[in-house]
């Protein structure tokens, strides 16, 4: 179900903002203290969209600060994660001893259970995603560590991939249908996982594409497996689920192929193949027909299926 805030401060009184701004950035993410310079000219805008777990906003504000503290956490029992993408303008995000400066492009973590603040030098512009920390799956410790550090696809790695990629699909999300919405909406914290563990050094994108290669290979007797199937499974973007096979030099389709022929081959060199159709064989391995399967035998290894299967039994 999707819901849907919207809030600003300039059709207010000015001496009724800063108390109806504090209302508003609480209710919509978790209890902060508002501050700002009273004798500085000041506005604020919030838009927000919840679906299921997942909120997204776009917060608009500055110059001033947000604060949660000691006192506020223990009130407030939200633990959720926060993750500001920094869109226009400069924040400083402090937590935990460490302090992050973002501008345009630069995201960071950080978490509702423990005190951070938020200063804002000048007005800025920001989104804000907010997600329950148990759909990140990431440990104690290693939440601990990533908050207030900087994450930016300039610095190369999975995050120069994944950063654009989770743009657009959070775009993507205001303006897909409802079901199209929540799965979309099941991706994202998927992506914030892969670029946490790669900030805190925990080589988040060799694990998933052992994941995703272990589970294609549990399928492969499957003739209409597909890529969206796998993406599906794993919770990825179609298209992030195809740059990953690109980073390993080759495509889903042809890896499937490749791995498909490989154990057909197999299966025909091994004990009592020789009372095995090799349709029956070419089926077992997700081929929908012998002759395709036996025109691509021989294209990989310059023979055919029974012609390589008497030579494997000829050599026993």
């Amino acid at each position: 179900m999707l819901t849907a805030v919207s809030r600003a401060t300039r059709d207010l009184a000015p001496g009724d903002r800063l108390a109806a701004w504090q209302r508003a950035v609480s209710r919509t993410f978790v209890d902060v203290e508002v501050a700002v310079d009273h004798d500085r000219p000041w506005t604020g805008t919030l838009a927000a969209e919840r679906l299921g777990g997942l909120q997204i906003a776009t917060e608009e504000f500055g110059p001033g600060a947000f604060l949660r503290g000691a006192r506020t956490v223990a009130a407030d029992p939200r633990t959720h994660i926060l993750v500001r993408r920094q869109l226009d303008g400069t924040a400083l995000l402090l937590q935990d001893g460490r302090t992050a400066e973002l501008t345009p492009g630069r995201l960071a973590f950080h978490d509702a259970r423990r005190p951070f603040r938020i200063v804002l030098p000048a007005r800025q512009r920001a989104r804000v995603l907010m997600v329950p920390r148990a759909l990140l799956r990431l440990e104690e410790r290693q939440l601990h560590a990533l908050t207030a550090t900087v994450v930016d696809g300039a610095d190369g790695g999975a995050a120069a991939l994944l950063l654009p990629l989770l743009d657009g699909l959070v775009d993507e999300v205001a303006r897909a249908g409802a079901s199209r919405r929540e799965q979309l909406a099941r991706t994202v914290p998927e992506i914030l996982a892969t670029l946490a563990l790669e900030r805190i050094g925990g080589r988040p994108e060799s694990a998933l594409w052992e994941r995703i290669t272990a589970s294609v290979e549990a399928r492969l007797g499957e003739p209409g497996l597909a890529p969206q199937d796998i993406a599906d499974q794993h919770a990825i973007s179609l298209r992030y689920l195809h740059r990953l096979f690109q980073r390993h030099g080759t495509t889903m389709g042809a890896w499937v192929r490749a791995r498909r022929l490989a154990a057909a081959r197999a299966e025909l060199a091994g004990p009592g193949a020789a009372r095995r159709p090799i349709a029956a064989v070419a089926a077992r391995w997700g081929f929908g027909s012998a002759s395709h399967f036996s025109r691509a035998f021989r294209d990989t290894y310059g023979t055919s299926p029974a012609e390589w299967r008497r030579a494997a039994a000829g050599g026993e």
